[in-house]
């Protein structure tokens, strides 16, 4: 198996007024499951094609493992591609489809179907091989164009973003056996995706991009509890953090007329305008407008064991919409008002004008 590692490696498509990759950085380690997350537009799947083989990086380089494949053609990368629309061929069966690329290599023949069947018997194909695509559901498309990855025995596994076709109950089944699959096998993995929820529950560590830039690279929790600015804090999380803005005033964050308890190490470094974030799960309910903020509850999504109330707060400086997680044995009503505070340790400060996150 091999690491794979971006040194400013930059994509500048003809015509455009910026690249759309203006040189990123990244290493992912051996067998490790990484992936890229981001907005529609922020260069992740470029990223992905750019190590692929399938676009042209224009400055910088990629290596897989010691080798730079950089200029190299992508059937000489030893890389396998997993495509959104799972690109099969419709007039072979399944065993063909997974099979194709190794008879295009001349593997022979024994070989080739051995590896065939051992791909379907992990995948749970076994009884499907002889199907066309048209005679299989989504889910089990997808399976397929995992196998035909599989039989190569790449070094590198690219996923680009493989289970958005798919509808939500089999989404949250195949992202499960993608994470399992590619534990069983250790190939290392880059898995682009938009959705952050799939983003957080398979990767070993997340790479999260806006505008062709990394903003932060590191494990799914330490990506929730930690985001180094306000963009990461408010993309990370779902539903999202709740991001209020604030003055420092005296160590605390003064929110209206309302003063918000900070960690020391944030109130040291506060001045001028703030943000405020905190988690739904992070507000504590408590009985009057004393003690807490004012929120009048204007939706409640009830989960069954979670509750999601969704409420305004007439104080200056709060979202159109403030996010409260509650038991769902609370039976929070429509119409009415809670109070909510939360603790210091639960409070991300990041200062507003550039982003950076202040708390430690």
């Amino acid at each position: 198996m091999a690491t794979v590692r971006f040194e400013e490696a930059q994509r500048w498509y003809p015509g455009a007024d910026k690249p759309a990759v203006p040189g990123i950085s990244l290493e992912i380690e051996d067998a490790e499951f990484m992936v890229l997350v981001g907005p529609s537009g922020c260069g992740k799947s470029t990223t992905l094609r750019m190590l692929a083989g399938l676009e042209e990086v224009n400055k910088g380089k990629i290596f897989i493992g010691d080798r730079e494949i950089t200029r190299l053609p992508p059937k000489d990368r030893d890389i396998a591609m997993v495509f959104q629309n799972y690109a099969l061929y419709p007039h072979m069966s399944v065993a063909d489809n997974m099979a194709f690329s190794l008879k295009m290599a001349k593997v022979p023949t024994e070989e080739r179907n051995k590896r065939v069947q051992e791909a379907a018997r992990i995948l749970g194909l076994t009884d499907y091989l002889e199907r066309k695509p048209k005679a299989l559901s989504g889910g089990q498309r997808q399976r397929v164009a995992m196998g035909r990855a599989i039989v190569r025995q790449p070094q590198v596994f690219c996923m680009d973003e493989p289970l958005s076709n798919l509808d939500a109950k089999m989404r949250v089944q195949t992202r499960t056996d993608i994470a399992k699959l590619q534990s069983d096998l250790g190939v290392t993995t880059v898995y682009v995706t938009h959705d952050q929820v799939e983003a957080m529950t398979m990767g070993d560590r997340v790479a999260v991009m806006k505008d062709g830039y990394l903003q932060q690279v590191d494990s799914p929790l330490a990506l929730y509890d930690r985001p180094v600015n306000l963009f990461v804090a408010g993309f990370i999380g779902s539903p999202q953090m709740n991001l209020i803005e604030a003055k420092a005033e005296n160590g605390q964050a003064k929110i209206g007329n309302y003063l918000v308890p900070v960690d020391p190490a944030a109130a040291q470094k506060m001045t001028g305008n703030i943000t405020v974030g905190v988690r739904p799960e992070a507000w504590r309910v408590v009985g009057n407008s004393e003690d807490g903020l004012p929120v009048q509850v204007t939706v409640v999504e009830d989960l069954g064991a979670d509750a999601f109330v969704y409420g305004t707060c007439d104080v200056e400086g709060t979202p159109s919409n403030i996010i409260i997680r509650v038991s769902g044995r609370d039976h929070v009503q429509k119409g009415e008002t809670m109070y909510v505070t939360t603790d210091p340790t639960n409070v991300h400060v990041f200062d507003t004008d550039t982003g950076d996150r202040l708390s430690e």
